[in-house]
């Protein structure tokens, strides 16, 4: 952290600064210009409040020189992190589909989709058992009925599965889901996250629809900070003024992300659009972003789902885009 005092503040003041900063067991170097003073603090500066600092009557502005989120953050260029769920890869260069209903609703429903997602493509299956919902009178899922249901299509054709976690008492319901997610409306749940960083299993954290690109990596790095480094990022969307689509899909985040953090982003084109006729044309444009997977909502007949018809496609459809985005990328990155 660089502190720089205003040109009028008094060595006494200046001294007052630097013994508060020591207090908090942090090193402080001064560097005296002509017209002003630097204050560079060493260390952790995490533990200072900026917010504070800045208010103080005596510093002109502060500089933060390091990113909060060291664990989540990218070294070099080269320095990606690939998440292996059960062979199956998530990062460096690979691309993931993951798909499968909104929520599980039966055995026969869960396993049909499974049956016709693998072979258009898809590599995990994902659907919901705990469903947090804006209104309380809407289907909130078969809670822990529904796990069995979809670690069980799972199994059967050899995909990995995931599905959301809404609160951390329900984590030992979730030993046999191979990837948990967490959903927007948790993403700064940060005692669920914390307890998320105490297990080995992947863990597929959400972009919240009113956070930044920071606060997003500063949630994975809670998990991290943890323990648990197997840390998959997803956009779907943020909310804007455009009511056009359910949220607006900010696939320059994709860009932001692979700048500043080595773990791997996906991205969610069904909810950012909350329709099923652009959930294609935003897959297409979230591949040629670079994302490193897909994560898409696919129902056997989207007008009986319980759960965000309008913007669930039908496995057809689901391999229409597929067999499209992998044409995409041999076109574009020469795969």
């Amino acid at each position: 952290m660089i502190i720089v005092l205003k040109h009028d503040a008094s060595p006494e003041q200046a001294e007052e600064l630097r013994c508060w900063i020591r207090c908090h067991d942090l090193e402080v170097q001064t560097t005296r210009g002509e017209n002003q003073t630097v204050l560079v603090v060493i260390g952790d500066a995490d533990r200072l409040d900026e917010a504070y600092i800045e208010d103080m009557d005596i510093v002109e502005y502060v500089r933060a020189i390091t990113q909060p989120y060291k664990l989540a953050g990218r070294n070099s260029p080269d320095d990606r992190s690939v998440i292996d769920v059960g062979g199956v890869k998530i990062g460096g260069g690979t691309f993931t589909m993951i798909a499968g209903p909104c929520s599980v609703e039966s055995t026969e429903q869960i396993t049909s989709i499974a049956r016709e997602i693998k072979s258009a493509g898809a590599q995990l299956l994902r659907g919901g058992a705990f469903k947090p919902r804006t209104s309380p009178y809407s289907f909130q899922g078969m809670r822990a009925d529904g796990l069995p249901h979809l670690i069980a299509a799972g199994r059967e054709y050899g995909m990995p599965t995931v599905s959301e976690v809404t609160d951390k008492e329900q984590l030992p319901l979730f030993d046999k889901v191979d990837i948990i997610q967490v959903g927007a409306r948790n993403m700064q749940n940060f005692e669920l996250l914390k307890a998320l960083g105490r297990l080995s299993k992947p863990i597929l954290l959400k972009r919240g629809w009113a956070n930044t690109v920071k606060e997003l990596l500063t949630s994975a790095e809670y998990i991290m900070s943890g323990g648990n480094e197997r840390v998959i990022l997803c956009e779907r969307g943020i909310r804007t003024f455009e009511t056009a689509t359910r949220n607006t899909l900010d696939l320059s985040a994709v860009a932001v992300i692979k700048d500043l953090s080595r773990l791997p982003v996906i991205v969610d084109p069904s909810h950012a659009t909350g329709h099923a006729k652009y959930v294609e044309p935003m897959a297409l444009a979230a591949a040629a972003a670079g994302a490193d997977g897909l994560m898409i909502e696919v129902h056997d007949d989207p007008a009986q789902s319980k759960c965000d018809a309008a913007q669930a496609i039908t496995p057809a459809q689901f391999a229409s885009i597929a067999e499209k985005v992998n044409a995409l990328r041999k076109a574009i990155f020469r795969i």
